[in-house]
């Protein structure tokens, strides 16, 4: 195989990524030796699309893997598309009843953190996952597998710079607010039902300077225990679930945007978004 965003392994996953249409899928290739009604079912899932079964020894399917754990299913697809972010969010300020929910990782290396994210973004509603053309986890066949298929659902944009595109993101209405543990303004107090962007670091520094900067507001994640910082799977987590939780209250009246403290007055700042008077 040229590269493992060819490949999709593991029984959730190739059933999510043949019931989504999301993608070309070449071809499904299953352990000669495997059964049951989860193989059944993949059969029935490829029948229905059109996709040629492929029945293999084991062996073969571990060459394929390179690796990864396939539970004897691997469907040869095409690569995950990338989408076009300011498509999304347009889309999604459009949208009626749900203000827009975007994740931005700012050097997410670790597939599988980004599977994990990818996989509670979708869970928790989110509208896209935004990652960095560098020095980053891209769609790969283990963040795929650490998806648990979820990628097939959400939409996931690359950007050139990260800060150059919270900047476009801030233009279009939305609020940027930056996680981090332990220092800061504890979380739940920033208004998070409005348009928003949440942005989590990398697995080692965090959030860089730049994009720190980029921020309208960097919120902390309190640490209570003798362990300093959390998964970044996890504080992206905390974030979406802490707006999910946030936009299932009623909504406050004369809110324009979100703020810490929850300020009363507003004023339109240069680029048309709310801001504390």
């Amino acid at each position: 195989m040229r590269d493992d965003a060819d490949r999709v392994c593991g029984i959730n996953p190739v059933v999510e990524l043949l019931r989504s249409g999301s993608r070309k899928v070449d071809a499904v290739c299953i352990d000669r030796r495997k059964g049951g009604p989860g193989f059944a079912g993949i059969v029935s899932l490829a029948g229905k699309a059109g996709v040629p079964v492929r029945v293999l020894r084991r062996e073969a399917l571990d060459r394929m893997a390179g690796g990864l754990r396939h539970q004897g299913v691997i469907a040869v697809v095409a690569a995950k598309e990338y989408a076009d972010l300011d498509a999304v969010v347009e889309g999604a300020l459009a949208r009626r009843g749900r203000p827009p929910l975007i994740v931005v990782l700012d050097g997410v290396e670790d597939p599988r953190n980004l599977g994990a994210i990818i996989r509670t973004a979708e869970a928790a509603g989110a509208d896209a996952v935004v990652v960095p053309q560098r020095r980053a986890a891209h769609p790969c066949a283990s963040a795929a597998r650490a998806s648990a298929g979820a990628v097939e659902y959400i939409p996931v944009a690359k950007v050139k710079n990260v800060a150059s595109a919270l900047a476009g993101l801030k233009k279009m209405g939305l609020w940027v607010v930056g996680a981090e543990a332990g220092t800061g303004t504890d979380y739940t107090t920033f208004d998070m039902d409005a348009p928003l962007a949440v942005v989590v670091g990398g697995e080692g520094g965090g959030i860089r300077p730049a994009v720190r900067k980029a921020c309208d507001a960097v919120v902390s994640l309190p640490m209570l225990g003798r362990v300093g910082s959390l998964n970044v799977s996890v504080a992206a987590g905390v974030m979406l679930y802490e707006a999910l939780r946030q936009r299932g209250l009623s909504r406050r009246a004369g809110s324009g945007g979100p703020g810490v403290g929850g300020p009363s007055h507003r004023r339109c700042s240069s680029d048309g978004r709310a801001t504390d008077l």
